[in-house]
Parts: structure tokens; C-alpha cells; sequence
């Protein structure tokens, strides 16, 4: 697994070993942030971040700083190794901690222009619920995106009174939904 482009394209990543961990391919990421376009001094929150490699290419395409939540010990070292292989500790941040519990950390580093978030697919509803009550106006920049990946079968159904769905693309089985705020976003 690589660094598509950008500043670190054809750097390599590290993963845990197992199945735990699902990294985004490097085919979908490169389709992704095509779609998303300019990240030139994007603030990126990167939730279940895995190996971080999603967020690790933002940086690569130009973000200042990006923010990555995970739980899993064997994940949080595979970031905290990529982050330092690839020299990027100065723009980014790991908070160790479940998504459901990281609000308040979260919150400190907001708005974010981009949040990315990559959940096991097994637990999309309690993921969607949790992401229903996070304070979306708080955290979004003007203009800020949250692109939620998903099997392209089973589409979010993400009910935030503050969010609302402005496209969704597929590639393969792995599909993307991108949510903006619905007024003044």
C-alpha cells in the first residue's frame, strides 16, 4: 500500500496484520480525492483512521493538518510508524481513542474543511448514530465536506438534521457519500 500523489506519491504504508484493519485501496483513494479536488491548506479529520492512509494523503495533496481518531493498538502503531516514515508529525495529530468518545478531543481542533471517515462497515448504524449527534455546524468549516465511505451495497443512512448528502460515487464495492452542512455551508 502507497501514497498515491502529491508530495509523498509512491511512499509506502504500513498495515497491521489481520483483518481488523480495511484500508481504503489505493485505486478508490486516488478516484476520491480527485473528486474532493483542492486540499492546498485543508484541515483534515480522519475518523477510524486506520493505517491513516487517508488521511496521510491529504497531506500529500497539500493539507496542513490533519487530525486521525482510532482505538486499535495495532492500527494507532501502524499511523504513529507512517506518520513517522513519512516525516509529517508536525501536521499531524493521533488522538487514541473510539470515535463514540473522541468528541471533546475532536472539538479542539475544529472546523475542519475535510473530515474522512472509514468506520467498519459491520457497525455503519451505531457509527451513522453517533455521527447524527455530533455538533456538524462546530466542526465544519464554511464549505466543509464529511465523506463517509460504505459498501457502494449498503447506503448510509445518516440522519443529521445539520447534514445533508451532496453526491455519493461508487468504485467496485466501496462506495464514498460527501455531506455538507444544510444551511451556510
Amino acid at each position: 500500500m502507497r501514497v498515491v500523489a502529491g508530495a509523498l506519491g509512491g511512499r509506502v504504508l504500513a498495515a497491521p496484520r489481520g483483518a481488523e484493519t480495511r484500508p481504503t485501496s489505493e485505486r478508490v483513494r486516488e478516484a476520491l480525492f480527485a473528486v474532493l479536488g483542492e486540499l492546498e491548506g485543508a484541515r483534515v479529520l480522519d475518523l477510524f483512521a486506520g493505517t491513516g492512509a487517508l488521511a496521510l494523503e491529504a497531506l500529500s495533496r497539500g493539507a496542513a493538518r490533519a487530525i486521525l481518531v482510532e482505538r486499535a493498538r495495532p492500527a494507532l502503531e501502524a499511523i504513529r510508524s507512517n506518520v513517522r516514515a513519512l516525516d509529517v508529525a508536525d501536521r499531524a495529530r493521533v488522538i487514541a481513542a473510539p470515535v463514540e468518545r473522541s468528541l471533546a478531543a475532536v472539538r479542539r481542533h475544529a472546523p475542519f474543511d475535510l473530515v474522512l471517515c472509514d468506520p467498519p462497515w459491520g457497525a455503519a448504524a451505531a457509527v451513522e448514530a453517533t455521527l447524527a449527534r455530533w455538533p456538524w455546524p462546530e466542526l465544519l468549516a464554511p464549505g466543509g465536506r464529511l465523506a463517509l465511505e460504505h459498501a457502494a451495497s449498503a447506503p448510509p443512512s445518516l440522519a443529521s438534521p445539520e447534514l445533508a448528502a451532496a453526491w455519493t460515487r461508487a468504485w467496485g464495492d466501496t462506495a464514498f457519500t460527501v455531506y455538507r452542512l444544510r444551511h451556510g455551508g
